[in-house]
């Protein structure tokens, strides 16, 4: 029976169709009266008008039916409908179920099996019963379909244009910048459907305060901090994301490495050129930040944070054993204790060896020739050239994109250019790192007071001025009392200076 007759049925025997409203927002930013509430009250108008009995409304927002990703409320009503909830769907228009012909034919079988009509404010009615019915629809679905892909285009093109001449080219606000103007415009909260009034921000110009922050986080990089310890940082401060979130390793990450805190413009995560906006950060020091937060060889510990000062920085001294050191209380001790990764040996007193391990670079760097170890000044590296000639790539880059996109270049040679390009760019960036990058030990040698200045850096600090200037291996200790008339072995305690040529302890 088809869906008009099955209607003509119920009426003659005079019980009401049942029908459901589908509901459907992606973005509705201009106002043009796609918005779930107008969708939903003109459905509800169409319903009423044609006395159909609306038992369930489904929505789904924010969610485009060209993109491919899941709708909850879509698959719940094809579910419902399966089960014969009701007979008739009502939504705007067609395009508003769906852009996919995959999904239309899912729902042309639906509706063939269970005799549901498809009714539209827009588009009228679409009996799928039947040929021309689902050759309409096939029709509308096909235009709808066009309409994304040429509207993807148009938005793409459009970015890329706005990245090229080096404006801002929309998303969500980067950490940073967006300062209000006054003014503000309305759009439509993706979660509800509401109108909503926002500021308008002016996105070529800094935050103070954001700003301030960025600038903080990468020095304290460059110094040898952490992530994990700026992610805390964040934590008691209060700081968040642009959206209010708490701040996450991965967004400390991508905040410290984005191009646009130095000022260059980025397309499809290419460099393209500078931006109109204020940089924060010097590009000498954003590159640096980039080339640490790059290293492969860069030690990475994501799971507990260290407490301990030589915690996995601390050698196994036990034969030729490879394996670094960690603290534990386990084997019955009631005193954390370094203990080979493998387990194997017995444990060293954490609190003593660190004391020990502390004094010992304290001492080191108290002495008179202390600056032997500090790191050479790099020679000859022309900041402000290196700059230049940066830009010069960049601007090959374009070229190529450019004469690729015209078709005048294949794309054996587009891609060798392309990578040629990034090497030297990659080797522009090691090079800004060593003019700009602190030595974590700077701080310390010439301090007024260097046990003082030592406790004043935290310990991921600590910890990376430790793992710069000396390599400490625990040896395995000698028995009974040792000649101090204690039983702590000093002596299996081994430095091996990594700087300036300090004899080995």
């Amino acid at each position: 029976m088809s869906p008009t007759l099955r209607s003509a049925v119920d009426v003659a025997a005079g019980s009401k169709t049942r029908a459901v409203i589908y509901c459907r927002i992606s973005q509705d930013r201009t106002g043009a009266g796609l918005g779930v509430d107008r969708q939903r009250e003109d459905c509800e108008t169409l319903a009423e008008r044609n006395g159909w009995d609306v038992v369930e409304t489904y929505v789904d927002n924010d969610v485009s039916a060209f993109s491919g990703k899941l709708r909850k409320d879509y698959r719940r009503m094809l579910a419902d409908l399966d089960e014969g909830k009701a007979t008739v769907v009502i939504v705007w228009h067609t395009d508003r179920l769906h852009r996919s012909p995959t999904e239309l034919e899912e729902y042309i079988n639906l509706s063939e099996r269970r005799g549901i009509s498809t009714h539209t404010v827009q588009a009228g009615t679409i009996d799928l019963a039947t040929p021309s019915g689902r050759m309409t629809a096939r029709i509308l679905g096909a235009v709808a379909r066009q309409e994304s892909e040429h509207k993807g285009h148009r938005v793409a093109r459009a970015r890329q244009q706005k990245a090229m001449n080096g404006e801002w080219a929309g998303g969500i606000r980067p950490f940073g910048w967006g300062v209000p103007t006054g003014e503000v415009r309305t759009k439509v909260d993706r979660k509800s459907g509401q109108e909503l009034e926002v500021p308008e921000l002016d996105m070529l110009k800094a935050v103070p305060e954001e700003a301030e922050a960025l600038r903080y986080w990468t020095d304290e990089i460059l110094s040898g901090g952490s992530i994990r310890s700026l992610v805390k940082w964040c934590a008691d401060k209060g700081v968040t994301t642009t959206r209010g979130n708490a701040v996450t390793h991965t967004d400390m990450r991508d905040m410290l490495m984005r191009p646009r805190n130095a000022g260059i413009a980025v397309y499809k995560g290419e460099e393209v050129g500078r931006g109109k906006w204020e940089p924060i950060v010097d590009e000498a020091k954003f590159r640096a930040v980039v080339a640490i937060l790059s290293d492969p060889g860069r030690t990475v510990n994501r799971g507990a944070q260290p407490k301990w000062l030589g915690s996995l920085l601390y050698r196994c001294g036990r034969g030729a054993c490879p394996h670094y050191c960690f603290v534990t209380q386990s084997g019955g001790r009631s005193y954390p204790s370094y203990r080979c990764q493998t387990g194997h040996g017995g444990g060293r007193r954490a609190e003593i060896v660190d004391q020990y391990v502390e004094d010992t670079i304290v001492e080191r760097l108290s002495r008179d020739d202390a600056h032997e170890l500090l790191e050479p000044a790099p020679d000859g590296v022309d900041v402000a050239g290196l700059q230049a000639e940066a830009e010069e790539i960049r601007g090959r880059m374009r070229n190529l994109g450019g004469m690729f996109g015209a078709g005048q270049l294949e794309l054996a040679p587009f891609t060798e250019g392309m990578e040629t390009a990034r090497a030297q760019l990659d080797g522009i960036t090691k090079q800004l790192a060593r003019a700009v990058t602190h030595d974590p030990v700077a701080a310390l040698v010439g301090a007024p007071d260097v046990r003082k200045a030592w406790k004043a850096l935290g310990l991921d600090q600590q910890r990376t001025v430790l793992r710069s200037l000396v390599e400490v291996t625990l040896k395995t200790p000698r028995p009974g009392r040792m000649p101090d008339g204690g039983y702590f072995d000093y002596e299996a305690v081994v430095f091996q200076w990594k700087r300036g040529g300090a004899p080995t302890r």
